[in-house]
């Protein structure tokens, strides 16, 4: 094989490989054999077909097509270890010549990581905002905890919004029963809006043993799109009550003895989260400044995987949910190019942070132990809801183990840059990565 290498732009170059035609003989007999496994031919056992049979049978053409097929893949790695290149993303294949008999001539373009020369961490500064916690947020805090402890009392009065009901609901259309329209004795709470459109306003107002019938659209099953006439009966009515915020409810949800104390510990915790909000904050302004500086070009091969890789997983979530992508364009008043711009704009950063991250390992020539890779599996599969072998397996089943690993070693780096930017905050005050490595000391605690 010979092959030459062209620089396109400083993120991607075109191969050109010629194969002379005896370095093909083995994938020509590879696609003999394993064609000859596909015909049945009568007098031959399968798999001893002779090769001008397969000709005759299913074309020299077609069995040439599959040897080249095996051997471009190989020859391009081998061009590529020859000139020492950093690949990125898929090769683009173009076969300029192939005859019988003769050489093998193709191109295959392809993206490489930029050469990039990298700022000194030390020399970055970011400024991000000043922690404030306002006592609104400590009262919405406490509140959610004390909706945790609300007791339901039956009232003898009528619905209000809310209120607890117990009702019976029957749909039908033009007299006819709905299939499944019929529901006894359920639990809904007023003004809610969980169940069907027009039942909450018609609830208002109804006591214990009332009865009514409002009108709604059907989104499902046989009669979608078609008005129902429902009618519900209220069983029973109950009322929220919520405990005093005193110091019995504090010793009754928390393990405080006054009130007091417990809001001090949710001021502590949220400011906790803050902070660690801020360094997050700083990571991401650290980083722009970064790739800024170091001038990263973007491969524009692996952007474009990206963002087909983006779209597709966008339209996957959608379809969970069970809408369409145009369902989505149209609540967020949005055309499919105004979307793929967004892509194609987050892609396009997230590959330059990635490229400057990867330069950065191979600087500090960052390692990765099989604890630390361990470690991601298992915080992964947990995620996934998964057992980690399982998890591990079908990740090295699709080829995504490698991608796995390459985040673990650019997580690292960036750890190695978080230790050496400075970050100080809207005050001026020094910000520290305490917080941080509480919360991931909080975490790897947990997890063991």
């Amino acid at each position: 094989m010979k092959s030459t290498v062209e620089t396109l732009s400083p993120t991607r170059v075109r191969l050109a490989i010629e194969v002379p035609f005896v370095e093909l003989e083995p994938s020509l007999k590879k696609a003999y054999r394993e064609i000859g496994q596909q015909v049945q031919v009568p007098g031959f056992r399968r798999g001893k077909v002779p090769a001008a049979i397969i000709d005759q049978r299913v074309g020299r053409g077609t069995v040439l097509n599959e040897a080249v097929q095996e051997a471009i893949p190989q020859n391009i790695l081998a061009a590529v270890r020859e000139h020492d290149l950093k690949t990125l993303g898929r090769p683009e294949v173009e076969i300029t010549e192939f005859n019988d008999g003769d050489s093998l001539n193709f191109t295959a373009e392809m993206d490489v990581r930029p050469e990039i020369t990298l700022p000194d961490p030390a020399t970055i500064e970011v400024t991000v905002d000043e922690v404030q916690i306002a006592d609104s947020e400590i009262d919405e805090q406490v509140g959610n905890l004390r909706e945790r402890f609300a007791t339901l009392k039956t009232v003898e009065r009528a619905a209000q919004e809310g209120d607890y009901v117990q009702i019976d609901l029957n749909a039908t259309v033009d007299g006819e029963d709905v299939p499944g329209g019929s529901a006894s004795n359920i639990s809904h709470e007023v003004g809610s809006k969980q169940l069907l459109p027009g039942l909450d306003e018609a609830v208002v107002g109804l006591a214990a043993g009332d009865s009514t019938t409002f009108t709604t659209q059907l989104v499902g099953g046989d009669f979608a799109g078609k008005d129902a006439e429902v009618a519900v009966t209220v069983r029973t009515v109950k009322e929220k009550e919520l405990p005093e915020l005193d110091d019995d409810f504090a010793q009754m949800a928390s393990e405080f003895d006054t009130i007091a104390e417990l809001r001090d510990d949710v001021r502590e915790r949220v400011s906790r989260g803050k902070k660690v909000e801020q360094i997050y904050a700083a990571r991401d302004k650290a980083l722009e400044q970064m790739v800024e500086a170091a001038e990263v070009p973007a491969p524009e091969g692996v952007v474009k995987e990206e963002v087909e890789s983006r779209k597709a997983a966008m339209i996957d979530q959608l379809q969970r949910i069970g809408a369409s992508l145009e369902e989505y364009l149209a609540a967020e008043e949005k055309t499919e190019e105004q979307i793929d711009a967004e892509l194609t704009e987050a892609a396009t950063d997230g590959v330059k942070i990635q490229l400057l991250l990867d330069t950065l390992a191979d600087a500090e020539d960052v390692q990765v132990s099989d604890d630390e890779f361990g470690h991601e599996i298992v915080h992964r599969a947990q995620r996934a809801g998964m057992a980690p072998q399982q998890y591990y397996d079908e990740l090295v089943r699709s080829g995504a183990a490698a991608a796995v690993f390459g985040d673990v070693r650019r997580g690292k780096a960036l750890a190695s840059v978080m230790e050496k930017i400075k970050i100080k905050d809207s005050a001026g005050n020094e910000v520290t990565l305490d917080a941080l490595r509480a919360q991931n000391e909080a975490e790897h605690n947990h997890e063991h």
